[in-house]
């Protein structure tokens, strides 16, 4: 079993910064992919980064330039530094982490969700 723990959500002001957090824990041999999605009311979840083990990231295009998903492998935990924050950032971000656990099965598994409101 896997858990996946984040923290770091709130209520911002537009132009500010926030930092998520996704601790993994758990029966985890390795992490392989690590990333953040989001889901605004009313439409559907979309990735906003993507880490792999080996530092390669992919952003959505409307977040570049401003959010950074940066990784700690010893921690099995990854980040989200939101800078230049909009009001349409606004969502529940989920983290999503995919590896292989302890008795050698693939595992992908998703965070329960933090809120980030982006609002003056």
């Amino acid at each position: 079993q896997v858990q996946l723990v984040e923290s770091g959500g709130g209520l911002v002001q537009p132009g500010g910064s926030l930092r998520l957090s996704c601790a993994a824990s758990g029966s985890i041999r390795s992490i392989n992919d690590m990333g953040w999605y989001r889901q605004a009311p009313g439409k559907q979840r979309e990735l906003v980064a993507l880490i792999s083990s080996g530092g390669t990231t992919n952003y959505a295009d409307s977040v570049k330039g401003r959010f950074t998903i940066s990784r700690d492998n010893a921690k099995n935990t990854v980040y989200l530094q939101m800078n230049s924050t909009k009001p349409e950032d606004t969502a529940v971000y989920y983290c999503r982490a995919e590896g292989v656990t302890s008795w050698s099965r693939g595992f992908a598994y998703w965070g329960q969700g933090t809120q980030v409101t982006v609002s003056s």
